[in-house]
Formats: structure tokens, C-alpha cells, sequence
């Protein structure tokens, strides 16, 4: 592999918005006339269409960056079980390929100038038998991007994430955090405090705040510089 310049999206947990955020970060690198490539590296939860495996997040990060690519390659092992990747492949007599989570994205390079990973759940998030996130975001070694869900008690999960990224990934810069609203949670007097307290207490920039349901950034984010290149 040669040059790659690109970011690995992680979350506080499940659920908490990664893919919606890398749509908006993908249309964002396309309208400023970047070639974006896009890589799920394993999806579980895939529904079934005319017997094949969809992975709907890998597909809605495709649409996003406007098809580039085959579908397949977005997410080359995708498992049907609502599980972790490795539960998810032993329900169907399988394993997750380690060494084609990482050499999967040998097919974004030469067609890309920047390639968006997103992980499957949190850093810590088993991946394979044998990894975690952040051992596949450790060697592609791409700067970290960190989701953390718009509700009570994200304070401490954002903080556990940076200080868990200091510790198993030291050497990976973290490009910033962006703070996602999922759900109206019109109950939760959090939402609107979060961001100023995120800001205060963590060394990690607080990039943006995704309102629930938006679709495009309220301020420009220089997303090109953030993805910072590597020798890979």
C-alpha cells in the first residue's frame, strides 16, 4: 500500500450515530471536490435481499460518497446476527478474517484521496477473535474521530474513550469528537449542555454537535487536514 489519508470513526458505544456523522463528513469531502473512499471493514445485523447479505450502514456511506467503488468492497464481511462481528460469523459457522479487515482497504487507495474507516461499535468493541477496534484502527493508522451520543451520561463515556485511546493507541492523533443527538430526547436538559461540558473537561477538540435529524454541518469543518496521510 502506498500514501493513505484518512480517519477512523469510533464510538462511545453502539448506536451512538458513526455512520450518520461519516455520511455528513463523506458529503462534506465530496461537494469540496475530494475523491472519497469509504470502508465498513465488518457489519453484522446485514438483512438478506434475493440471498445476499446488505450491510445497510456500509450501503448508506456509499450513497453518501456517491457510489464510488463496488458495494461490496464497502463492507467485505458482512454476518446476518444482530451481534459483534465475532459472535455474529460463529452463529453462521464462521470467523471474521483479521488479515481482510486490514487489506481491505487496499481497494480505496488508488481510487481515493481520502478513505473514511468506520469501526463496528466502540474502541473496545471486539472485532475479530482476535481484535478489538482499536487494534485495526492502531494498524491502519489513521487519526481518530470519536462519536459520542447527545444524552445524560455522556460526559464520562467520551472521557473513558479519549483516555482508553491514550492508552491502547498512543501514537494515533485524535482528530476530534462529534457530539450526536440519535433520538429527540425533548426529556433530557443535557443535550443542551453537553457540548460546553465535552469542551471544558477533554483535552480532545469538541469538532461539532449533529442536531437530531441534521443532515449537514451548522459550521464548516476542514475535514481534508484532519485526515491526516500515512505511510501504510
Amino acid at each position: 500500500m502506498g500514501l493513505c489519508r484518512g480517519l477512523f470513526i469510533t464510538g462511545t458505544n453502539t448506536g451512538v450515530g458513526k455512520t450518520h456523522v461519516g455520511a455528513i463528513i463523506a458529503r462534506a469531502l465530496v461537494a469540496a471536490g475530494h475523491r472519497v473512499g469509504v470502508y465498513k471493514p465488518a457489519e453484522s445485523g446485514c438483512r438478506s435481499e434475493g440471498g445476499e447479505l446488505v450491510a445497510a450502514d456500509a450501503q448508506h456511506l456509499w450513497e453518501a460518497a456517491r457510489r464510488p467503488g463496488e458495494l461490496s468492497r464497502v463492507c467485505p464481511q458482512r454476518f446476518a446476527a444482530p451481534l459483534a462481528p465475532p459472535q455474529a460469523a460463529a452463529a453462521e459457522g464462521k470467523q471474521v478474517d483479521r488479515e481482510r479487515l486490514r487489506t481491505g482497504i487496499e481497494y480505496w487507495l488508488d481510487q481515493s484521496d481520502i478513505v473514511l474507516v468506520e469501526g463496528a461499535g466502540g474502541l473496545m468493541s471486539p472485532l475479530s477473535n482476535a481484535d478489538y477496534n482499536a487494534d485495526l484502527a492502531v494498524d491502519l493508522g489513521l487519526p481518530l474521530l470519536i462519536v459520542s451520543s447527545n444524552e445524560l451520561g455522556t460526559i464520562n463515556a467520551t472521557l473513558q474513550t479519549v483516555i482508553t485511546a491514550g492508552v491502547v493507541a498512543p501514537k494515533l492523533p485524535i482528530a476530534g469528537i462529534m457530539l450526536s443527538q440519535t433520538a429527540p430526547r425533548e426529556d433530557d436538559p443535557s443535550v443542551k449542555t453537553n457540548a460546553a461540558d465535552i469542551r471544558t473537561r477533554c483535552d480532545a477538540p469538541l469538532l461539532a454537535t449533529v442536531a437530531f435529524g441534521q443532515q449537514e454541518l451548522a459550521k464548516e469543518v476542514d475535514w481534508a487536514t484532519l485526515a491526516r496521510s500515512r505511510k501504510t
